[in-house]
């Protein structure tokens, strides 16, 4: 009985992004900024679809649900990232990091799947332009959002489902902002190697699946983008543009974090930071940017609101 307690943890311990007590009241401002930003970009996004009429098609009906999976990702990490700078003991509950986990996972797996979906939907905007509105019909654009969520889903609770029954009962710290599974695995106190080859298996066919689908959508994209004419193709080709940037800087760092092993902390932290603080920011400032549309949104909302606050 004595030696089953030993196995039992009620709490991790989260080391943070440094040590220092200077660097992390520094960091306070910087990383709140970051997060409000986050939330009201991502939120600015959703909300401009909803309300506006000229944005009711699949393509930005499925960058709604992006900009809704970056603001619940960020919102996994971040607030807890925030809160700890200020204390000088980082715990959290072991249902607190085992949630963490799943959190991290389902809305990470779901937006790899969604940039699945948002490929296929502009593969036949470009592809087979006559047949995009039979083809990306109301039922298929509900699929196409549906699947990244059960995939996540599906995805989070295997990779949860293979570290829950683990016991620690050693070192009890996370070097880490977050709890994430590769440095949560180090602390069981058995032998966790085939363990972690079946973990890094299942992230790594599920991300590289994703990925080659994606490489595959857009190769055809932009071979079938050269043969159109001029202005249609540079048109086709700033859309696909933003779509091939957020690709690259969500899967970019998720590649090194899972499918090589972690060697150099600061390192794995930044990238850590990147691709749950930095990325969630970056995709709502992309396609914002980049598009003529939800600029033209925003324009006609802010003429509207203050219309309205003229007539009041």
């Amino acid at each position: 009985m004595e030696e089953a307690n030993q196995s039992v943890v009620s709490e991790f311990i989260l080391r943070g992004l440094c040590n220092s007590t200077e660097i992390q009241n520094f960091l306070l401002l910087p990383f709140s900024t970051l997060y409000l930003m986050t939330v009201l970009g991502n939120l600015l996004v959703v909300l401009l679809i909803i309300t506006d009429s000229h944005l009711h098609s699949p393509m930005y009906f499925l960058l709604a649900n992006l900009s809704f999976v970056d603001f619940c990702l960020s919102s996994v990490t971040t607030p807890k990232l925030i809160t700890d700078f200020l204390k000088k003991n980082k715990t959290i509950s072991f249902g607190g990091c085992m949630s963490q986990i799943l959190c991290v996972h389902f809305f990470g797996g779901g937006e790899m799947v969604l940039l699945v979906s948002m490929a296929y939907d502009r593969y036949v905007a470009i592809c087979k332009p006559l047949h995009y509105s039979s083809i990306m019909d109301r039922q298929k654009c509900i699929w196409l959002v549906l699947i990244p969520w059960m995939s996540g889903y599906a995805h989070a609770i295997s990779q949860l489902a293979m570290i829950l029954d683990l016991p620690f009962c050693g070192s009890r710290i996370v070097d880490s902002f977050f709890c994430d599974i590769p440095l949560v695995i180090k602390l069981a106190c058995v032998d966790t190697q085939t363990l972690r080859m079946l973990i890094n298996a299942d992230s790594a066919i599920f991300a590289t699946t994703c990925f080659i689908l994606l490489l595959i959508s857009y190769t055809y994209i932009l071979l079938t983008v050269r043969l159109h004419s001029k202005d249609g193709a540079s048109k086709a080709l700033s859309t696909c543009t933003s779509h091939i940037t957020v690709v690259v800087l969500f899967f970019g760092p998720c590649i090194f974090t899972y499918l090589w092993p972690p060697s150099i902390t600061w390192v794995d932290k930044f990238l850590a930071v990147f691709y749950t603080v930095i990325t969630p920011l970056l995709n709502p400032a992309i396609y914002t940017l980049r598009n003529k549309e939800i600029k033209n949104a925003i324009k006609r909302w802010i003429s509207q609101h203050m219309y309205s606050r003229g007539n009041f």
